[in-house]
């Protein structure tokens, strides 16, 4: 079981459904009833719950980032200037608006944000780095590493 005190707890079968959704979303309530040995009406009761609870935030497809044309994988670390909120909500306002960002995450340490980024190749990377980040207000310093290989990726969180 999963607890959490600002949470409501999760029991076995809720887990169960969260665990088979993540391995499969496109499961049929049927299959997914079958799967966790519940009624279709009680499964589909629990998954309605689960997803109004925010256990669930959204279903997707993942995509196969190279086969899709996206031959680069960055990571890029940004440093700000100041931490004026007027500057730092302009600059977080402007990522969430470039689709090339695939995360962006506010890190403690030298710089202050991390962005994962995909892009086509080396000319997209540029352009991305000096016309897209770099005339950002604030933006003092920027680090990309670029990703070899992919050794491990995933969105499965280990429930228990």
């Amino acid at each position: 079981m999963i607890k959490n005190t600002s949470e409501p707890l999760l029991d076995e079968v809720d887990t169960a459904i969260l665990n088979a959704l993540q391995a499969d979303g496109r499961l049929t309530n049927l299959d997914l009833s079958r799967l966790i040995h519940l009624s279709p009406p009680a499964t589909s009761v629990r998954l309605r719950r689960l997803e109004k609870e925010g256990y669930i935030s959204r279903y997707t497809a993942v995509l196969d980032r190279e086969k899709a044309g996206y031959d680069l994988l960055c990571f890029i670390h940004i440093g700000l200037q100041m931490h004026q909120f007027e500057q730092v909500e302009h600059f977080r306002a402007l990522i969430q608006q470039m689709p090339e960002v695939l995360e962006c995450h506010h890190i403690t340490g030298e710089y202050d944000y991390l962005l994962k980024v995909a892009l086509r190749n080396r000319k997209e990377l540029e352009r991305f780095a000096v016309d897209r980040l770099t005339p950002i207000p604030g933006v003092a310093r920027i680090h990309t590493s670029l990703v070899f290989t992919e050794i491990k990726s995933t969105t499965i969180l280990q429930l228990k």
